[in-house]
This record gives structure tokens, sequence and C-alpha cells, in this order.
């Protein structure tokens, strides 16, 4: 593997890597670990495929520096573009309301003076770091790097204090309700949500197939053995009917705490899942507000607005800031934003392959399966999509929490 290639694969992997994997034991306490790993790898399997249909878009990209939107526009017109960018907008705005309210949580458990103040943290949280967005990449970059290497540091720890306790009982029980393999599929969804960087990717590879194909499959096959790694450490410490009812009367990630540390008996497990919590939810953040904050850059030298980096970062925060203050359900804003990513990462992608193969029947590269994996997967996306909807009305169980 080329220099070029493990690094694009590092890319996806850090941008997969990130505060949706401390939120996955809160929707999948009740699945159990089996069917757990089992929708992990289904989601594997079907955003690796999404990715390589942009992957076989791109091979007639007019442009090998376009991005996602002027690709929809080049298959459906303005209406595509229109589409794809409210939906990676809306995903962006969505995920950063999540991350804020993750924050007042997970600070207020490794500073437990300041619980009375979650308003006032969420605040202070967003405006501190959008100082590190205002000020430039760079910062964020350096920020970014001492995070991850003390990111993993602590997970490295966390899993060599958790795994000697892993039981096979714990990991062997059932689900409680078969069908929240269903329910839990949005909130997991996000967790491999590295799709915004693929025309990065395949600017930085010059739309090497084969290299794409490799740095996707590799970089998205390191998060989910970490993820399952996760999943055991959680499952197999805590017993399903004490981590179910501790999560029903706390659904949030100081809920997740307080049941990692009361099974355990270890404080020092619990100090270790805090700080790993805090600094995946801290590199996401960063990650997906410089995203954010680009987008709209060009989103509105598209439509010919000046701006400046000060006007940009309110425009990226402030109605973050909103949502978290007046919308607090952080389970239904996760499922939000994972229905968004669908269409973004998802539905578009076999909606583009679709109107390619038939444009362009002799592109050189086409994702295995032909045009009946298209329909499963635009199927499958369907269902995802409607997944809260169907919650609501009753036809599927809600997700413990």
């Amino acid at each position: 593997m080329r220099n070029k290639t493990f690094g694009s694969a590092l890319i996806v992997a850090g941008t997969t890597i990130g505060a949706g994997m401390v939120s996955m034991p809160l929707t999948s306490a009740g699945m159990g670990f089996g069917y757990t790993v089992a929708l992990l790898v289904m989601l594997w399997i079907l955003l690796c495929y999404s990715a390589l249909l942009f992957v076989e878009v791109y091979q007639k990209a007019e442009r090998q520096d376009a991005g996602i939107a002027t690709l929809a526009e080049q298959y459906f017109g303005m209406t595509g573009r229109v589409l794809a960018t409210l939906a990676l907008v809306i995903f962006m705005y969505a995920i950063l309301t999540v991350y804020v309210l993750m924050s007042s949580d997970l600070i207020s458990t490794v500073l437990p003076a300041l619980t009375e103040y979650g308003t006032a943290i969420s605040v202070i949280f967003t405006i501190f770091f959008a100082i590190f967005i205002i000020a430039g990449t760079g910062h964020v970059d350096i920020a970014t790097r001492l995070l991850f290497i003390a990111k993993l540091a602590a997970f490295v720890v966390l899993l060599f204090l958790m795994l000697p306790k892993v039981t096979m009982d714990n990991l062997m029980a059932i689900p409680l309700d078969k069908a929240l393999l269903i329910s839990a599929s949005p909130f997991f969804f996000t967790s491999f949500g590295f799709h915004v960087v693929i025309p990065s990717i395949n600017r930085y590879l010059e739309g090497n197939v084969a290299r794409l194909r490799t740095s996707i499959i590799v970089g998205t096959g390191l998060p989910l053995a970490l993820y399952i790694m996760w999943q055991m450490s959680t499952h197999g410490v805590l017993t399903q009917s004490e981590f179910v009812q501790i999560l029903n009367q706390e659904p949030t990630l100081g809920g997740l705490i307080k049941a990692v540390t009361h099974i355990t008996g270890s404080h020092f497990i619990g100090w270790s899942v805090r700080l790993f919590s805090l600094f995946a939810l801290i590199t996401s953040f960063l990650g997906v507000a410089l995203a954010l904050f680009d987008c709209l850059d060009d989103l509105l030298k598209r439509i010919k607005i000046r701006s400046n980096r000060l006007s940009l970062g309110l425009l990226t925060f402030i109605p973050v800031l909103f949502f978290a203050l007046f919308y607090n359900d952080f389970l239904s804003v996760l499922a939000f934003a994972g229905q968004m990513f669908t269409f973004y990462g998802l539905v578009l992608p076999v909606g583009m392959a679709w109107r390619a193969r038939k444009r362009y029947p002799e592109m050189p590269y086409r994702v295995i399966g032909g045009n009946i994996s298209l329909l499963i997967a635009l199927l499958l996306g369907v269902l995802i999509i409607n997944v809260p909807f169907l919650i609501q009305a009753g036809y599927l169980p809600n997700v413990i929490g």
C-alpha cells in the first residue's frame, strides 16, 4: 500500500471514529452483543458499498475536484445540487447539536460541581471551540492532533482495563426485542459517516480507482474493529438487566458512565470512559464544525454573498446553540442526523450510480452487484430514513433510553 493510499485510509478512519462511537452503547443496551455486531457489520458493508458508488460516479465527473453537490447537479440538475447541499448542511447542523448536548452532560460527569449549569456549559463549550474554527484550519490541526493522541491513549487504557472483565454470559445475552436491530440503525448509521471526505481523497489520489477502493475498505475496517471491541467491552462487562435499568433512568452519557462505574466497581474505569468520551467528542466537534464552516463559505461564494471568518463563524455556531438550548432531546436529534446522512450517504449515491450506468454503459469500474444491489441499497436507505417515524407510530420498539 503506497503512502498516499495509507494516508487516505487514515483520513477515512479518523473521520469515521468519533463521538458517535461513544453513544453506541446507549442505543444497543437492549440488543445484546451478537445483534449489535451483526448491525455493525451490515452497516459497514452498506456504507462501504455506497462509498464505492461515489468512486464509480467520479470516473465521469466533469472535473477531478468536483464536490458531491456538483456531481448531484451533473446527474439531477440544480434540484440535485440543492437537495445534496441541504441534506449535508442540515446533517452537519444536527450532528453538531448532538455534540453540544453531549458536552454539557459529559463535562458535568467530569466536574460534578457544574451539574446545575448545563446551559452555561453548552454555551462556553461552543464559544471556546468556535474560536479555533474562526482562527483557522492550522489551529484546528494542532488541537486535533493532540486530542487524537490523547483519545487513542485513553481508548487503549480503557480496553486494557475492561476486556479482562468481559464474561461470556454477558456477551451471550439475547436481545430484549429482535426488532431493536432495525430501531437502532439510524443511530448507528452516523458512526460510519466518512463520506464527506470522499471528494478530498478522490482529488488526493488523482481519481485512481484501485487506491480509492483500498483506502475506503481499509479505512473503514479499522473503525469497525474498534467499534466491535468497544461493544465487547461494554456488553461483556455490564449485565444487560442492570445496564438497561440504569439507562432507562438516565439515557445519557452520564448514565453510561454511572453504569460502568457501578457494575465494575472501578472509579478508574469510569474516569477512563469519561476522558475517552470527552476527547472523542471534542475531535468530532472540531472536524464537523470545520467542514460546515468551509461548506457555508463555498455556498455563500457561489451565490455571491461576501463574508469573513467572523460572520461565517456566527452562521456556523448560532443555529447550533439555538437548537441545543431549545430542543434538547439528544436521541431524537441523533436519529434526525441519521436520516439526513442516510439520504446524503446512501440514497444519493445510489441514484447517481443508476443515472451514470444508463448514461455511460462502458464505465471501466462498476461496483459489484449490478442494479439489483442498487435497488436493495435504496430500499434499505428508505427503511432507515423512516425508522424514527415507525418507532413513533408504534410499529417498532424504542431503543433503550
